[in-house]
């Protein structure tokens, strides 16, 4: 059993390696000339400017909360017992620093990868592939490998000091009590930086996008519009550094939710294997997931479903090592005799769960593939909606959007049910657990995208040859699909994390049931309902403010800047960075709050069973509105991309500028608030608002 407290922390050790490993291997990948090099560093000092601003305020919000922490430690619950410990403060900073460096990571090595993707499709597609996929890889095994290390070195760290190595020592619990921390600041952090990025890069493509494009008729990135460096910048500081926060926090809040379940099985277990399995299973992922990345090329010539390909080849391998490596952990770690709330958890069932939370991850993936891809039944649909104006293109993409949630429910609610029956409340955790247990592929995969748009952004703005931006035109393609697989991915986690965090919460604060007959209950329930509707609004009237800012700057410009248009003046980059700046740190404070305030609020005033009504209402509809939002807004994207290669439609081909083309960037525009800025907020909310719960449930138990 020592061996395997120790493993996470080890297999952690070989991502980091495998990290900087590929961060030299990228790094001494050419350049390209002096002006690609010039755009590269205006949005790595731009997308770095971002990140210091941010950090500068969430440092504050950081020291606060970790101070209300530590006191809180110091108090007792309703029973009298002390529950907590005041080093649960110092959890939630170390989560909030880790996530935050997770981001970080991730930034600067996507900033380095894009001008050598641009170079190497100067030649290759196959040799700009590999720079921007091991780009992402970078992105992806260091969220895996920071999540576990942090996870499973605090873990070792408080079992030596509160329970001196006693598996079977009652302060077990406490040691999973104070690590609670460590999630609520990831996922604190992970809120911020997702809302925060998401509204800095809406607000410059919403203002590039209606002033360059409709406008003024010039083609995306063109380096006459004043927002393009913006635009590029906002690629990585919402769809990289947001992303990795926020799946930093989803991979952590699901080891957390199985921990705690696991923490109640050690006495029948007779030693940690319950609780020692999640993390052994995210660190056998993290490992799988790096074996995986060696399966993933391309040929020379390859489409945008070829390369799709590829990269559903890393995922389906990263999934399948896992399954059959998740066997041999489960065997050695769960003894038969394990119980959970009176229910038997038997090895071979919860090996049957982890598969199944595999199984629901990949499906999850497919399904947001095809509701999002180019070329696929959804997406045609809105492009021939297009032909009839621009009313027809966003009723088109509604349809696209709220359709797309039937599946993925489905998909869910089998998981759900099939994990319960197989092994009970930690069937279900641990079918989460194995789900998140790819996160380092998924995000991988994730943050392909951006480091393939930033590459076609640089080549438009270089003035390269056009096969070099056809070429990487074919990755940006797939990077529009892989984005919103990713985030239908991050959304789908939520809704089994939040019913792990649920059976946590209801098991620390002593709860028997939630019972909805009950007024308050039920007043909760809306209330809780209602909050993800009040989130979106505020988010997308944030990018809304933020994006006239925006349009007005460029407008200025293009008016008052002599020969801009000719191309014979240098835009004012810097002003519309620092617009997107400002309007993002402004903005991002209200959802912020509303997410992390309304639920201590109920819980502190009503109790904490008419707060685990707020929490299934925050789930319920947070789930599917995160769905709808994210994959509405993908295809309202490919949709506008399928116009920029040409189109059939009735036996006439429509290209850019044409009138459907027209409606098409008009559904893009409605589209990119939802995709990246509201729609993947939802799953932060939904687990958000489960850790607070947690961390709150036993000063609320009975």
């Amino acid at each position: 059993m020592d061996f395997l407290l120790y493993l996470p922390i080890g297999l952690a050790g070989i991502g980091l390696l495998f990290l900087l490993w590929r961060t030299r291997w990228i790094l001494a990948q050419p350049t390209g000339d002096d002006r690609m090099q010039a755009i590269s560093s205006y949005i790595a000092r731009g997308a770095l400017a971002f990140l210091k601003a941010e950090w500068r305020v969430l440092a504050v919000f950081a020291v606060i909360v970790a101070g209300l922490l530590t006191y809180s430690g110091t108090l007792s619950g309703r029973s009298g017992e002390l529950r907590s410990h005041p080093l649960i403060g110092a959890a939630f900073l170390v989560g909030a620093f880790t996530s935050a460096l997770a981001g970080y990571i991730g930034m600067r090595i996507a900033t380095r990868s894009n001008v050598r993707t641009t170079e190497a499709a100067r030649s290759s597609l196959a040799r700009a592939f590999a720079i921007a996929f091991h780009g992402g890889s970078v992105m992806g095994i260091g969220v895996g490998s920071l999540a576990v290390l942090g996870m499973g070195g605090l873990f070792v760290l408080f079992y030596w000091l509160f329970a001196g190595g006693n598996p079977l020592s009652p302060e077990v619990q406490r040691v999973i009590e104070v690590i609670t921390g460590f999630s609520l600041g990831a996922e604190s952090i992970a809120l911020f930086a997702r809302v925060g990025g998401g509204i800095y890069t809406k607000a410059a493509d919403v203002g590039a996008d209606l002033v360059g494009k409709i406008e003024a008729g010039i083609p995306e990135d063109d380096p006459r519009n004043p927002a393009v460096i913006a635009d590029n910048v906002g690629d990585n500081v919402g769809d990289i550094a947001g992303m990795g926060a926020d799946l930093f926090g989803s991979y952590v809040a699901t080891i957390l939710a199985t921990m705690v379940l696991g923490g109640e099985m050690t006495q029948s277990a007779g030693g940690l294997g319950p609780v020692l399995l999640p993390l052994s299973l995210a660190g056998t992922g993290l490992f799988f997931s790096i074996v995986a990345t060696f399966f993933v090329r391309v040929r020379e010539g390859a489409g945008p479903q070829q390369v799709q390909n590829a990269l559903n080849i890393g995922n389906w391998g990263a999934v399948i090592l896992t399954v059959i490596a998740s066997y041999g952990l489960v065997e050695g770690l769960l003894p038969k005799g394990a119980s959970l709330r009176g229910q038997t958890v038997l090895p071979t069932s919860v090996f049957g769960a982890i598969a199944i939370g595999l199984l629901v991850g990949a499906l999850m993936s497919w399904v947001t593939e095809y509701y999002t891809g180019m070329g696929k039944r959804p997406v045609r649909s809105i492009v021939q909606r297009s032909l009839t104006g621009h009313a027809t293109n966003i009723l088109g993409g509604l349809a696209v959007g709220m359709e797309s949630t039937a599946l993925p429910a489905l998909i869910m609610v089998g998981g759900i049910l099939g994990a319960y029956t197989l092994a009970g409340l930690y069937g279900v955790a641990i079918a989460a657990t194995g789900m998140m247990s790819t996160t380092a592929m998924q995000l991988t995969i994730d943050a392909f995208g951006p480091i393939a748009d930033n590459a076609g952004g640089i080549a438009e703005m270089s003035g390269l040859p056009e096969e070099v931006r056809g070429r990487t035109d074919v990755l940006d393609a797939v990077g529009n699909t892989t984005a919103a697989m990713g985030k239908g991915f991050a959304i789908a986690s939520a809704a089994l994390t939040a019913l792990a965090l649920f059976a946590a919460y209801v098991g620390v604060a002593h709860i028997q049931s939630i019972d909805i007959y009950k007024a308050p209950v039920l007043g909760g329930l809306l209330l809780g309902s209602m909050v993800p509707f009040l989130f979106s609004s505020l988010a997308i009237s944030a990018v809304g403010r933020a994006a006239m800012d925006m349009v007005k700057e460029v407008r200025r410009q293009f008016r008052e800047i002599a020969g801009l248009m000719e191309g014979k003046a240098e835009p004012q980059y810097e002003r519309c960075v620092e617009i997107s700046t400002q309007a993002a740190l402004r903005e991002m404070i209200l959802p912020g709050a509303l997410a992390l305030i309304i639920p201590a609020i109920v819980g502190l005033t009503l109790g904490a069973e008419v707060l685990g009504g707020y929490m299934a209402g925050v789930t319920m509809t947070g789930v599917l509105l995160g769905l709808f939002q994210s994959n509405a807004g993908g295809a309202w994207d490919n949709a506008k991309k399928s116009f920029e290669k040409g189109v059939e439609i009735d036996g006439q081909t429509y290209y850019k500028k044409s009138e459907p083309h027209k409606a098409a960037v008009t559904g893009d525009t409605v589209g990119d608030p939802l995709k990246d800025t509201s729609g993947p907020s939802m799953n932060i909310l939904v687990k958000l608002t489960g850790i607070v719960a947690l961390v709150l449930a036993p000063y609320l138990a009975a």
